[in-house]
């Protein structure tokens, strides 16, 4: 009973079974696990350059590479998060109090439209609905109470927080050092062709780090815009909706004018034309461009994915693996564009290699 097929049987499931149990092992890390390969992905060039520099010291090059990784990356975004933190509190406490009184300020804008235009709501009962001021104020708050939460549980579990940071830039300094090689045994340990394999793995790392670079800046530079253009005018927490532009502007087609319209509508329908219409412009010629400029340069046409595509990815990535689904939900949807078009180079290959069947000649 001891045959070869067996054999392999009894291998392959025993594969099977020490995979998937390895992956849950390291399950509760995946954050940083997949972090530090972006960041890999993102800071390779660099780490190149100086290991040039110091005459092939790939060691000292990672952790020079590192460091520069946590000057730029780790410390802004620390103090980034933790001033949202603290403006998401206050505008949670400011609506809690009736400072901000959200309902009011939904009614100026409801009674400074025009009258035709109040008719027409008026007729899909749009005017009746008092209660939406009332509902967005709640949404508000639960959201910042989910934030303020989110950062009391951080503070929590402080310690968590540090053991994955501290895993994710020990992996990064072994995938910068090793790098090479453990692409070299991943190609070599995938069952299929090596260059289909090469071509895979170069298409995910190319998609990565366009995608981080495209639409993280592209999401930094918009986010930045529009909270300068809230502190130019005054509205209380800037650096919270500059943050909040920056996470919506990850989505495609959805972008920052979810926060800044609404403000934009708000100042023309209470007396602050120059203000709104500043505001719209600001968004529309400014904030609107960036996309449109800056996507093509970072990303590049040839890795850009179609419109529609990016935009399901990017929400259904999201959706099911939160805010890192922005980067593994396109790098999927790259992945099965490129699987399948090297399918169809096979089939189409291995269909005119096979010879066309005979036919009888007629009688």
């Amino acid at each position: 009973m001891n045959t070869p097929a067996l054999q392999r049987a009894v291998f392959l499931l025993l594969l099977a079974g020490v995979t998937l149990a390895f992956f849950w092992i390291i399950a509760p890390f995946f954050g940083a696990v997949f972090w530090a390969v972006v960041l890999t992905l993102l800071f390779m060039p660099l780490f190149r350059r100086l290991r040039a520099a110091l005459r092939g010291r790939a060691t000292l090059a990672a952790l020079a590479t590192m460091l520069i990784c946590v000057l730029i990356v780790v410390v802004p975004l620390g103090f980034i998060v933790g001033a949202m933190v603290d403006e998401a509190a206050s505008f949670t406490q400011r609506v809690r109090s009736g400072e901000l009184n959200l309902p009011a300020y939904f009614q100026q804008v409801l009674d400074a439209l025009p009258a035709w235009l109040r008719g027409l709501l008026g007729r899909f009962g749009l005017l009746s609905m008092q209660d939406v001021g009332a509902k967005l104020a709640a949404a508000l708050v639960q959201g910042g109470q989910a934030i303020t939460g989110h950062a009391l549980a951080i503070g929590q579990n402080t310690l968590l927080l540090l053991v994955n940071l501290g895993i994710m830039l020990y992996l990064l300094f072994f995938f910068l050092r090793d790098g090479r090689e453990l692409a070299l045994l991943m190609r070599r340990a995938v069952p299929m062709q090596p260059a289909h394999a090469s071509y895979l793995l170069h298409k995910f790392a190319t998609v990565v780090r366009a995608t981080v670079k495209g639409t993280v800046v592209v999401a930094l530079v918009q986010g930045l815009l529009g909270g300068l253009a809230f502190a130019v005018l005054g509205i209380h927490g800037a650096v919270l909706w500059g943050v909040t532009m920056a996470v919506l502007s990850l989505v495609p087609a959805v972008g920052a004018a979810l926060i800044w319209a609404p403000v934009a509508i708000y100042l023309l329908a209470t007396g602050s034309p120059g203000a709104g219409i500043g505001l719209a412009a600001w968004g529309v010629g400014v904030m609107g461009m960036v996309d449109n400029l800056l996507r093509p340069l970072l990303v590049g046409k040839e890795t850009k994915l179609p419109d529609f595509l990016v935009l399901l990815s990017t929400i259904g990535g999201i959706s099911v693996f939160g805010v890192n689904g922005f980067v593994i939900g396109p790098a999927i949807a790259a992945l099965f564009v490129a699987a399948w078009a090297l399918f169809s180079v096979a089939e189409n290959d291995a269909s005119e290699a096979t010879p066309p069947p005979s036919v009888p000649p007629e009688a």
